[in-house]
C-alpha cells in the first residue's frame, strides 16, 4: 500500500489522482487532518487515515500496514523540521519500507538565501538518509504554478515587478511533478535515489516578460527593483509581512542563480516533455 500525505493539498490531490490511473484504490491510502476534507477519496475506495506531522503517534497507527509513505513537506513553518521528523520516525516504528520526500532543487540548500525554506527541506533529506529506511529524494525546483503569485494580480497593467535579476529557474508544472512522484512510487529501481524535478530549460523573469507580451499582445516591461524597495512597495500595498518575507527570500535566491544547478531529470522520469513555462503562462494568462 502507497499512503500520500498532506492529500488534501493541492500536489497531494494531483499525487492521488495520478495514483488511481495505476494502481486500485485498495492499495492507496492518505493522511488528512480532517477526514471530511479528504471525504472524496474514501468515497473512491481510498483508505483515510486521520493524523497530523504533530502528532507521533497519530502517524504511528496511520502508517500501519503501508509499504510506501509520500511525505509532502508541510506548509506550517512552525518547527516545520520536526514535523517531518515525526512522520519519518513514525514511518519506521511502522516497518514503512521506504519513505520518497519532495524537498528542493537548489544549489545549497543548507546554506541558502531562502533561509529556514531550503534548511528545513536540508535537514529532512539528511535525517531520511540516515535513517536506515528506503528513501527517494524528490528535488521539486519551483513550480510554474507560483509565478502568477510573484507576479502579481495586475501584472498585464503594470508590468512585472519583482527583484530577481538575471537569475533563472527550471520551472515545472504541479501536475508534471505529481506524475513524477507517481511513477517513482509505482516502479521499480528508484530506492535510494535522488533526483532533480525539474525542467532541463531555464527562465528569467525577462523570459516570462517576454512571454507575456506575446500572450497578450502588448509590452510587458521587467523591472527587477532593490529589495528594500519591492518590500516597502508590497508592504504599503497591504501584502502580509508573511508573504513579503516569502516573496523576498524567493527572489533573492533566484537573483543569486542558486536554482541554476543544471540538472533536469524531470523528462526522463515522466517519458514524455514537461509543459513549458510558456505552455503555462499562455494557459494562465490567455482565459
Amino acid at each position: 500500500m502507497i499512503l500520500v500525505t498532506a492529500s488534501t493539498g493541492q500536489l497531494g490531490t494531483a499525487v492521488v489522482n495520478n495514483l488511481l490511473e495505476r494502481i486500485p484504490a485498495s492499495q492507496i491510502a492518505v493522511l488528512a487532518r480532517d477526514a471530511q476534507k479528504a471525504q472524496a477519496f474514501a468515497d473512491k475506495g481510498i483508505s483515510v487515515r486521520i493524523g497530523d506531522y504533530k502528532n507521533y503517534d497519530s502517524l504511528v497507527a496511520a502508517f500501519n500496514g503501508v509499504e510506501k509513505v509520500l511525505l509532502i513537506s508541510s506548509n506550517d513553518f512552525d518547527d516545520r523540521f520536526g514535523q517531518h521528523k515525526n512522520a519519518i520516525d513514525a514511518a519506521k516504528a511502522a516497518g514503512v519500507k521506504q519513505v520518497a520526500y519532495t524537498s528542493i532543487e537548489i544549489k545549497d540548500a543548507h546554506n541558502s538565501a531562502t533561509e529556514i525554506i531550503s534548511k528545513d527541506h536540508a535537514l529532512t533529506a539528511d535525517y531520511l538518509k540516515a535513517s536506515g529506511m528506503g528513501y527517494v529524494l524528490l528535488n521539486d525546483s519551483l513550480y510554474a504554478d507560483v509565478v502568477p503569485m510573484f507576479l502579481g494580480e495586475k501584472v498585464l497593467e503594470t508590468g512585472v515587478f519583482f527583484p530577481a535579476g538575471d537569475g533563472k529557474v527550471a520551472y515545472a508544472t504541479r501536475e508534471d511533478m505529481a506524475l513524477a512522484a507517481v511513477i517513482v512510487l509505482t516502479a521499480e529501481g528508484h530506492n535510494n535515489k535522488e533526483y532533480a524535478i525539474a525542467a532541463e530549460q531555464e527562465y528569467s523573469f525577462a523570459d516570462v516578460a517576454a512571454y507575456l507580451s506575446e500572450i497578450s499582445g502588448k509590452e510587458i516591461a521587467y523591472v527587477s527593483p532593490d529589495e528594500d524597495t519591492y518590500k516597502a512597495v508590497l508592504t504599503d500595498a497591504g501584502v502580509p509581512d508573511m508573504f513579503v518575507w516569502m516573496l523576498s527570500v524567493f527572489a533573492k535566491a533566484i537573483k543569486a542563480h542558486e536554482f541554476e544547478t543544471g540538472k533536469g531529470d524531470l523528462e526522463a522520469l515522466i517519458g514524455r516533455k514537461p509543459v513549458t513555462l510558456k505552455e503555462y503562462l499562455t494557459q494562465v494568462y490567455s482565459k
